[in-house]
């Protein structure tokens, strides 16, 4: 796992993303902001974009607001390469905990199936179910 840069070469493979196209990539990159990427072959294996957060948001527009972090809030996660997403996630939420001291991780996820499988299949647990999103929390135990 390697945390991006602004300048990486890698930074293309933002517009991927699947989950929130809409946000820029620029503002994926700043203070308690993180892009975390599983390397692959010749291009990522995953991505998981992170900002750490003072409150828990229930939309997009609530992501990037100043304060005290709290909370690691994983708002978006693809893979190019099956198993990469998972192994990515755990690899994170361990950097997180270890060099950041945040020990709560929760995601900004989109009311879809394939959320809904891939984070309760990898051992986290629904916090809240919002209007647009659904909040699903791993503690450090299931992301071991």
């Amino acid at each position: 796992m390697r945390i991006l840069g602004a300048l990486d070469d890698f930074v293309s493979y933002l517009t991927d993303d699947p989950v929130r196209p809409s946000i820029p990539v620029e503002k994926r990159f700043g203070q308690n902001r993180f892009v975390f990427m599983m390397e692959g072959k010749d291009k990522p294996a995953a991505i998981l974009c992170c900002s750490l957060e003072p409150a828990i948001p229930t939309k997009e527009n609530e992501l990037f607001t100043e304060g005290d972090p709290l909370v690691a809030i994983f708002y978006s996660i693809w893979s190019y390469e099956k198993g990469t997403a998972r192994e990515l996630l755990f690899d994170a939420v361990e950097y997180i905990r270890e060099n950041l001291g945040i020990d709560r991780y929760v995601t900004l996820s989109p009311k879809t199936k394939m959320a809904y499988n891939f984070h309760i299949k990898n051992g986290a647990v629904i916090l809240q179910e919002n209007e647009e999103t659904i909040n699903y929390e791993y503690t450090t135990s299931t992301a071991n």
